[in-house]
This record gives C-alpha cells, sequence and structure tokens, in this order.
C-alpha cells in the first residue's frame, strides 16, 4: 500500500474515531437531574442556559472584587459586590419567568453565593482594614464566612416550609452590601484611623452573627412586578436613582444598613406588643 492510500484511510478513519471520543466526553459529563412534570418523575438531561449565566456573571463578579481587593482596588471590589447582588436577584427570577429552575441551577446559585457574598466581602474587608488588627481581625473575618455558610445551608434546606414574605436571619447578599457599602464609604474617605477598625469589626461581625440568628427579615418577594401601580412609585424609583447617584457609597450604605437595622427593630417592636399591659 503507498504512502498516499495510507494516509488517506488515515483521514478517513480520524473523525470517527474523534466523533466517538467527543461522544464519550458527552455522555461521562451530562448533568442528569430528577424533575416532576406535570405529577410525574422524570429524569432530564442537561441544564438551562440562560439563568445559569446570570449565576455565572454573578460569580465572576465576586472572583473579581476577591482579586480587585488583593490588589488594592477596594471601590471596584466594593462595586463588583453590588453588581454580583443584581446578577443574583435577576437570575432566580429568569428562571421563574422562563420557567427553567432546576436543581443544578439552585445549588450553582448557593455556590456562586458563597463566593460572592461569603469570601469576597471578608477578604475585601480583612485585605483593607481588619488585618491591621491582628489575630482578632481574620478570626472575625472566618466568622463572617462560616456564617455565610451555615445561612445559605439552612436557607436550602428550609426551601419550601417557610413564609415566602419573610428571609429568617438577615439574606448574604445584604449582609455582603453593608459590609461592601462600609468598605466603600470609609475608603473613600481615607478612614483609617483605629476608630473606623473597630467600626469595621463590629460591622463585620454583627452581619454574619446577623445571618445566622432567628430575626426575620422581609423578603419583597409578595411585591407584584406585573401589575399595575400608581404613577408615583415610578416617580418614587427615580428620586430614588437620583438620591443614590449623587453619592452612591453613602446612599447605599446608608439603605443597606436600614434595612439590616429593620430586623432586630420589628423584633423588639413585636416582643414590647406581646407582653401583657401591666
Amino acid at each position: 500500500m503507498s504512502q498516499d492510500s495510507q494516509k488517506t484511510e488515515y483521514e478517513h478513519e480520524r473523525p470517527e474515531h474523534d466523533e466517538d471520543v467527543t461522544a464519550t466526553f458527552l455522555r461521562e459529563t451530562e448533568v442528569v437531574e430528577e424533575a416532576v412534570e406535570d405529577g410525574k418523575k422524570i429524569r432530564r438531561r442537561g441544564i438551562y442556559l440562560l439563568p445559569n449565566l446570570f449565576t455565572t456573571s454573578a460569580l465572576f463578579s465576586g472572583f473579581f472584587a476577591v482579586v480587585a481587593g488583593i490588589n488594592g482596588d477596594f471601590s471596584a471590589a466594593s462595586i463588583a459586590i453590588f453588581i454580583a447582588m443584581v446578577l443574583d436577584g435577576l437570575d432566580g427570577r429568569v428562571a421563574r419567568m422562563t420557567n427553567t429552575q432546576s436543581a443544578f441551577g439552585a445549588e450553582y446559585d448557593s455556590l456562586a453565593d458563597m463566593i460572592s457574598f461569603g469570601m469576597a466581602p471578608a477578604l475585601v474587608a480583612f485585605t483593607w482594614i481588619l488585618q491591621d488588627i491582628g489575630k482578632i481581625g481574620w478570626v472575625v473575618a472566618f466568622l463572617y464566612v462560616a456564617c455565610a455558610a451555615l445561612r445559605l445551608a439552612r436557607f436550602n434546606v428550609q426551601i419550601g416550609s417557610t413564609d415566602k414574605k419573610w428571609f429568617i436571619g438577615l439574606p448574604s447578599p445584604s449582609a455582603a452590601a453593608l459590609v461592601a457599602a462600609s468598605v466603600w464609604t470609609f475608603h473613600s474617605f481615607d478612614a483609617n484611623a483605629f476608630f473606623f477598625k473597630l467600626l469595621m469589626l463590629a460591622v463585620v461581625a454583627a452581619a454574619g452573627v446577623l445571618m445566622v440568628s432567628n430575626i426575620r427579615y422581609y423578603s419583597f418577594k409578595d411585591v407584584d412586578l406585573k401589575g399595575p401601580v400608581p404613577f408615583v412609585v415610578l416617580l418614587a424609583i427615580v428620586l430614588g436613582f437620583v438620591v443614590i447617584s449623587v453619592e452612591p457609597a453613602v446612599m447605599l450604605l446608608l439603605l443597606f444598613a436600614v434595612y439590616v437595622a429593620s430586623g432586630p427593630v420589628l423584633a423588639a417592636l413585636r416582643k414590647v406588643k406581646k407582653q401583657p399591659a401591666s
């Protein structure tokens, strides 16, 4: 057999061999999960692309925040955490709107949240100012990370068993927003005094503890985004964007500080109302 005929035969067989390897790889790496449709259990192959793209974007933003914090760009790191927060809010809504919810998407979202709202805020706060306090600084940063992990694990097992109107414990995106807004605000003011170190220590520790507390926080999940609203609501939203754009760091810090404080304040008010009058 000539060399040309051997080359032709080899080139003819190679695509078939490559196709077999590709098919094997796709089969062995495919995601297969059980789902319930029309009351029947089915085995579904593959994943939904659209909601997982939002989750991946949120994960990228969280990772970028870590890298930016390590490089000393704390404003960019804080902004990246807020972007991750927005994307995290969109992936679930997109999945529900397009009917593309899946167990894979829920697990992927939880793991992405751990990076974006657990690791990233703690590392950004630590690399900016908590490391100056010494051992207690990294201990508090670890406390926040551990509480975020516990919060996400508890949320995953409580899905479908709690009132959707309320979160049990401070949501991890809101805790991350409080820490990120604090870093963004204080860093922009060059706040390196010992008082601010203690303040950040208290903010990170409080955010972590509130995540694993039993304090209820309003979830806003009962807000109807599809129904008609009064014109003044849209006007208020526009004014809100204007106010935030004037001084984003300070306004976002005030906004999330109010939300974080709302849980303990409402819990205290409910406790006072339950006490019998003397």
